[in-house]
């Protein structure tokens, strides 16, 4: 178990330096400047903050500086944001896309288990239909189209009612994240239906259900011992990367929603070539992604032994 943690370590290492060292050279490759702004009024302004952020230097220099920064933990100061750094950036607004993401993954698993449970239990039924036609189109709407419905449905179910029955947008309560969570959540619950109905499917014709079957052990115990336990396995393996793409992922589900998140400062500092803040929070997202899936690939290590022989 040690050899095979250390080596999804060591793959989880390189992975994040090449994440790190592809985005240092796409934005030094992105056409405009970021000291474009009314900030470098004249050239003696300009000359300061290039040496400021470093930017008068070669960029091997640059890189190296960056590299460096980014070992201890530093990604920088923003470039648009006067005297604020990126880390605290990071360290103020990522909770709130973390809760957001959290609330999202508890939708979309327990929906998609239990949806994709359901499908295979009634394969080619009515509930199958219903259920597959509701992950279809799941997966195939955007999720700011689902943003945007929800917040028309609330506004008229609000004025029916007479009384909010939940924020429209906002953030600070229980209430407020509900929403915006399900509607995150509803492409990642469509995905793990299919895979747990897939899973499900196969489970179900396998040799020890039918002996199970045969034994005369009953069906609820045959559901929740053999069937349900075996076939969530694969749900597991893709689970953590779908909380670090939720996580991440909520730019378009924060902005229509109103929610205080790291995704808005991430649109914002693309829109304003802010490279310290787009560098920062692209190196900390992958480097979430990459924890996520070793995370995952651990516990899959863990439950199943003969995942460490591969």
């Amino acid at each position: 178990m040690w050899s095979y943690t250390l080596k999804r370590i060591l793959q989880g290492i390189i992975t994040v330096w090449f994440i790190a060292t592809a985005t240092f050279v796409a934005m030094h490759n992105v056409p405009g400047d970021p000291l474009s702004s009314d900030r470098a009024a004249n050239e003696t302004i300009r000359a300061n903050l290039e040496a400021r952020y470093g930017l008068d230097r070669p960029l091997f220099e640059q890189y190296l500086m960056y590299m460096g920064n980014m070992l201890r933990g530093d990604f920088g100061i923003s470039f648009t944001q006067q005297n604020r750094e990126v880390n605290d950036i990071i360290r103020e607004h990522f909770p709130v896309s973390a809760t957001l993401g959290v609330l999202a993954v508890v939708f979309a698993a327990l929906g998609g288990i239990l949806m994709g449970a359901l499908t295979a239990l009634y394969r080619n039924r009515l509930p199958d239909y219903i259920i597959m036609f509701l992950v279809i189109l799941g997966i195939s709407v955007p999720s700011f189209v689902f943003a945007a419905l929800g917040q028309l449905s609330l506004v008229n179910l609000n004025a029916m009612m007479g009384f909010s029955v939940l924020p429209v947008a906002g953030w600070g309560t229980v209430s407020h994240m509900l929403l915006p969570a399900l509607v995150l959540g509803l492409g990642t619950m469509a995905y793990l239906t299919r895979l747990m109905r897939s899973s499900m499917l196969e489970v179900i014709s396998s040799d020890y259900v039918r002996t199970a079957r045969a034994k005369g052990v009953p069906p609820a115990r045959i559901f929740t011992r053999h069937q349900l336990r075996n076939a969530v396995m694969p749900v597991i393996t893709v689970l953590g990367p779908a909380i670090a793409a939720i996580t991440t992922g909520g730019f378009v589900v924060e902005l229509v929603f109103a929610v205080p998140g790291l995704g808005r400062y991430f649109v914002q500092a693309v829109q304003q070539l802010d490279y310290t803040v787009i560098m920062g929070t692209t190196v900390f997202y992958g480097t979430f992604l990459v924890f996520m899936v070793i995370l995952v690939d651990l516990v899959y290590g863990w439950i199943d032994p003969r995942v460490r022989l591969k």
